[in-house]
C-alpha cells in the first residue's frame, strides 16, 4: 500500500505542476512561456523521483511500468496496481485544476495534435523509447540508481517537451494525457497519447538489451522496489 499511495502521490504532483503550467500560462497570457512548462515537467519529476523512487520507484507512468515488467525488472503482478495508482493520482489533479480554473482554454492541458495524428504518433513513440532507454539505463531493477538518475530522467524530459511539445505536446505518458482528457471531456486524438508511449516504452526495452551488458534485461523479475 505504502508503493500505491508513492505512486498516486508521485503522479498527481506530476500532473498538477506539469498541466498546471500550461493552465497556468494560458490564463497569465503566456507568462511562464513554452520553455517554462517544459522545465516544469522536468523539475517535477526529477523531484518525484527523489521524493518517492526509494519506495516504489517512482514509475508515475503505466508505459514505464509495463517497460519494466517487459524487461523482467518488475513484477507483472503488480503492474495493475500501479497503472490503477498512476490513474486516480493524474485524473484526481486534473479534478482539482479543474475546479480552481473552470474557464480554462487551454482544456485542461490536454496533448494535441499541431500536426497530423501520424506525426504525433511517430514523435510520442521515438520520444517515449528515448526517455525509457534513458531509464532502463540509469536504474536498478525497478527503481532509480544514485542521486544522478533524477537529474538525467527530468533532464530528457524537458529536453524532448522543449523541442517536440509545440508539435505533439511531448507526452510521453498515457494518464499525463488520460487524465485532462477525462475531465475535460476532450478525447480527440486521444488514442495517440495511450498507444504511442506504451508501444514506445515497449521498444526500448530491446534497444537497452542492445547496448547493455548481457542481463539488463529479461531476468529474474524483482520487486515494485528493488
Amino acid at each position: 500500500m505504502k508503493k500505491l499511495l508513492a505512486e498516486v502521490l508521485g503522479s498527481f504532483t506530476l500532473v498538477f505542476a506539469g498541466t498546471g503550467a500550461i493552465v497556468i500560462n494560458s490564463a497569465s497570457d503566456g507568462v511562464i512561456t513554452h520553455a517554462g512548462i517544459a522545465i516544469t515537467f522536468g523539475l517535477v519529476v526529477l523531484a518525484m523521483i527523489h521524493t518517492f523512487g526509494d519506495v516504489s520507484g517512482a514509475h508515475l507512468n503505466p508505459a514505464v511500468t509495463l517497460a519494466f515488467a517487459a524487461a523482467g525488472r518488475f513484477s507483472w503482478g503488480a503492474v495493475p496496481g500501479y497503472a490503477g495508482a498512476q490513474v486516480v493520482g493524474a485524473v484526481s489533479a486534473s479534478l482539482l485544476l479543474h475546479l480552481l480554473f473552470p474557464q480554462d482554454p487551454a482544456v485542461l492541458g490536454a496533448t494535441l495534435p499541431a500536426g497530423s495524428a501520424m506525426q504525433s504518433f511517430v514523435l510520442e513513440l521515438v520520444l517515449t523509447a528515448i526517455l525509457m532507454l534513458t531509464i532502463l539505463s540509469v536504474s536498478t531493477g525497478a527503481r532509480e540508481k544514485g542521486v544522478t538518475a533524477g537529474i538525467a530522467i527530468g533532464g530528457v524530459i524537458a529536453l524532448e517537451a522543449m523541442f517536440a511539445g509545440p508539435i505533439s505536446g511531448a507526452s510521453m505518458n498515457p494518464v499525463r494525457s488520460l487524465a485532462p482528457a477525462l475531465v475535460a471531456g476532450h478525447f480527440n486524438h486521444l488514442w495517440i497519447y495511450l498507444a504511442a508511449p506504451v508501444l514506445g516504452a515497449l521498444i526500448a526495452v530491446p534497444l537497452c538489451i542492445g547496448v547493455r551488458e548481457a542481463g539488463c534485461c529479461g531476468g529474474r523479475c524483482v520487486s515494485p522496489a528493488s
